[in-house]
């Protein structure tokens, strides 16, 4: 593919720097001293692990929960928001491991006043965020730093190591060494670098937004939900255009009704190697319907559009399909004429509940 992603120059906004950053954010975390306590904490024998977070924080959990899951552990991937609602599932031998860029969110930080007065029974808290200073920092037994430095406007950079933080933890409660996966975080960094030369989405997002009822929608199974949803998440917010994400057969259940010519679908973690066949039939349906389909992944579908390559590694896998998602927010903002990034109505932290 040729040369389509802007290069580091003045013209560049915000949320184009951040992305272009992330390559060297994933570095500084891969470099930086492990946390010696999260090896103790993965072998204890935790009634419940629960992981939690909103938006895109909450999202960067939905792998370690799958893996944890198949593993037999008793874990539960929900949302701080769910989570204020269902209290009752948070006990004294819970292990409550919260995500959350800020360290600030509204919900995040009232999770925390109710667990510090007794309204919730008092767990073992994991908190992953950016700022060591935050309440959730300040509030858990064991904070997680992402070490992916200041963020202008949508998540990119801290998403991204998010996903890598994530990565050791499940690293420590699967017994694997430090040492192989910092190397494995490193090689990812080099991945990422690859992906945001060579990956050209301009003309791709400028036919989606070319019809005057256009539809847009994300589809990932398994591990890649969480890309989906995050590519939903960050493209309303970044371009101003109305998308949505949907994991796996969710979107065969009502959203299919959308289909046809102006609809365009991305589908993320779409490899050939993968047994389940479920998606290479949603994109056959798709395209025999005149909608237009992206594949992110190295699965090859007649009438489909294929960007990306073969998953070298599951965080590999998510890295790269995150980073399409942020290249093709930049290109819909742009196509959409809205500044790509930039806030109309939110902020950076959300602190409203």
């Amino acid at each position: 593919m040729t040369q389509d992603t802007p290069t580091m120059t003045t013209d560049l906004t915000p949320f184009e720097i951040d992305v272009l950053e992330q390559p060297d954010a994933l570095r500084a975390l891969a470099h930086a001293a492990s946390e010696v306590g999260l090896d103790e904490l993965a072998r204890r024998p935790w009634e419940r692990v629960i992981l939690t977070g909103m938006g895109s924080s909450h999202f960067a959990g939905i792998p370690t929960w799958q893996i944890l899951a198949h593993a037999g552990t008793a874990a539960w991937a929900i949302d701080a928001g769910q989570l204020l609602d269902t209290p009752g599932l948070i006990t004294p031998r819970s292990l409550v491991i919260a995500t959350s860029q800020s360290g600030a969110s509204g919900e995040i930080v009232e999770l925390i006043d109710r667990l510090g007065d007794g309204r919730i029974p008092k767990a073992h808290l994991v908190g992953i965020t950016s700022d060591p200073e935050s309440p959730l920092a300040t509030a858990a037994d064991l904070f997680l730093p992402l070490h992916s430095g200041s963020e202008a406007t949508v998540s990119t950079k801290s998403y991204l190591n998010s996903l890598a933080v994530h990565r050791q933890i499940i690293g420590a409660f699967t017994g694997e060494h430090r040492d192989i996966i910092r190397e494995g975080i490193l090689e990812v960094a080099d991945s990422v670098e690859r992906t945001l030369a060579t990956t050209q989405v301009a003309t791709l997002a400028g036919q989606a937004l070319n019809f005057s009822h256009y539809r847009l929608a994300t589809v990932g199974k398994r591990d890649h939900a969480a890309t989906a949803l995050f590519a939903g998440l960050i493209t309303k917010e970044s371009s101003k255009v109305a998308i949505e994400g949907h994991i796996g057969g969710q979107f065969r259940h009502g959203p299919f009704e959308l289909a046809g010519p102006g609809l365009t679908v991305f589908i993320y973690g779409a490899y050939r190697s993968d047994t389940d066949l479920s998606i290479a039939h949603l994109a056959d349906d798709l395209v025999a319907t005149g909608s237009s389909v992206v594949l992110i992944g190295d699965l090859r579908v007649e009438g489909a559009t294929t960007l990306g390559d073969r998953q070298t590694s599951p965080l590999g896998g998510l890295a790269t399909g995150a980073v399409m998602a942020e290249l093709f927010a930049i290109e819909l903002a742009k196509a959409n004429g809205v500044t790509p990034g930039a806030f109309a109505f939110g902020s950076k932290i959300t602190t409203a509940l």
